[in-house]
């Protein structure tokens, strides 16, 4: 997974056997800090479909995992949502499955002065992925010296995610995100102590 902390490593490590239980891919850990933290994870089914119920499911299975390891000191938000459209891209697999789609990227260490790019993701292969970028150019990466990498919205990604049932046109022409059973929002959210 790109760029993640020890403490998320340990935590991928504490909640992955419940993730497996339930059909759950991990897709993003991420701390956020603050003076209340938040533990933010990004899930998704591996078969699709992830809905608000699995985000609360998910949510009820791992909570006994962080309390007993306590990885947080202190007093913490934990937030569990899908990763949405525009989702960020943690792994090597999730290049592969977006290529021809739009990506921004950015590099832990910069190319010819240059971190952030933005292009078509072209393919991945064995962990390394090539971009095209506007200019003609290609980059070609491994997942791993990337510090952060998101899709970016666009009308062909609408259009995927309104084949996927993932969307849906509202009367006004703008786009909502739906869920299998409505118009919940996919995120469960509890106070940790």
């Amino acid at each position: 997974m790109i760029t993640i902390k020890a403490v998320e490593e340990r935590i991928l490590n504490a909640i992955q056997p419940e993730a497996d239980a339930l059909g759950i891919e991990v897709v993003r850990i991420r701390m956020m800090g603050g003076r209340t933290p938040t533990l933010q994870i990004m899930i998704e089914k591996t078969e699709g479909g992830t809905d608000v119920e699995d985000c609360a499911d998910f949510s009820r299975a791992i909570s006994p995992a962080l309390d007993v390891h306590d990885f947080i000191d202190n007093k913490y938000h934990l937030e569990i949502s899908t990763p949405g459209i525009d989702r960020p891209l943690t792994r090597a697999k999730d290049f592969a499955r977006w290529a021809g789609h739009l990506a921004k990227v950015e590099l832990a260490i910069p190319i010819d002065g240059r971190r952030r790019f933005q292009g078509i993701i072209s393919s991945e292969e064995d962990g390394v992925i090539k971009l095209q970028l506007d200019d003609d150019s290609e980059l070609e990466a491994n997942v791993s010296d990337l510090s952060k990498a998101s899709l970016v919205l666009t009308d062909e990604l609408i259009e995927v995610a309104q084949a996927e049932g993932q969307m849906t046109e509202l009367e006004d022409g703008a786009f909502d995100e739906i869920e299998e059973e409505g118009d919940e929002p996919d995120t469960e959210e509890e106070n940790q102590s």
